[in-house]
């Protein structure tokens, strides 16, 4: 089984870093996607890598980079993993991240690869089966609404009831709508399954408002989560 990671996403400011590190989050999530509230310019996410010091692991979130921009923001913050969370399709062109594409991208940054799926019905996790050659981990998401200007962070959950069918060798991380309140029975449904879970992603489920990340949510999400995986 792949170890259980708890990841913050979209932190853009000291003091919520500060919390998510010293509350003992495994990953620490920078957002470079300039439609997304959680972004923000490369130079501050530079400068707050600077201060994970190894306490973490560091994550770039991308949606269908250039490849000389995934691999700028990368070494931006000298990230440990990298994320890709835009159009996942079997076939496409130019930047969509196919499963060829991911295996390129990895390959180039010499970085391991969190490939985002979105999920609203059993079909879509065919997508997640796709990547297993590519990814280094799967991240199941909620699909966005159709009108969505960015393709993750909504605060919606999706019905974990799917995963049943899900292949249980597939290293997974679960995301979309988790809250401290529901983090431990997401972990517990998922794990019901023989799923093998390598951890949970929170952005919205920890803020009070759009990109306005919470310090006491995020000490709480982690604490439930980490007692919840049985590490606490």
């Amino acid at each position: 089984m792949t170890a259980f990671n708890i990841k913050i996403c979209g932190l853009s400011t000291p003091e919520t870093l500060s919390a998510a590190l010293d509350s003992g989050a495994d990953m620490v999530g920078f957002v470079f996607h300039p439609k997304s509230p959680r972004f923000a310019a490369p130079e501050r996410f530079a400068d707050l890598a600077r201060r994970v010091e190894g306490r973490a692991r560091k994550v770039a979130l991308m949606v269908n980079p250039a490849d000389d921009d995934a691999a700028a923001w990368a070494d931006c913050i000298g990230a440990d993993l990298v994320q890709l969370h835009g159009a996942a399709l079997l076939t496409g062109e130019g930047r969509d991240e196919t499963p060829e594409r991911v295996a390129r991208l990895g390959q180039r940054l010499a970085l391991p690869i969190l490939k985002a799926i979105g999920v609203s019905a059993p079909a879509d996790l065919d997508l997640a089966r796709a990547y297993r050659d590519s990814a280094a981990m799967i991240l199941l998401d909620a699909k966005p609404p159709k009108d969505a200007a960015y393709p993750g962070g909504h605060g919606r959950p999706f019905d974990w009831g799917m995963l049943a069918g899900l292949d249980p060798a597939l290293p997974v991380m679960l995301s979309g709508g988790l809250t401290p309140a529901n983090v431990a029975e997401a972990i517990a449904v998922t794990r019901s399954y023989g799923i093998n879970l390598a951890g949970v992603d929170v952005s919205t489920g920890v803020e009070s408002a759009p990109g306005v990340k919470d310090v006491a949510k995020i000490r709480d999400f982690v604490a439930a989560a980490r007692s919840a995986a049985g590490r606490g």
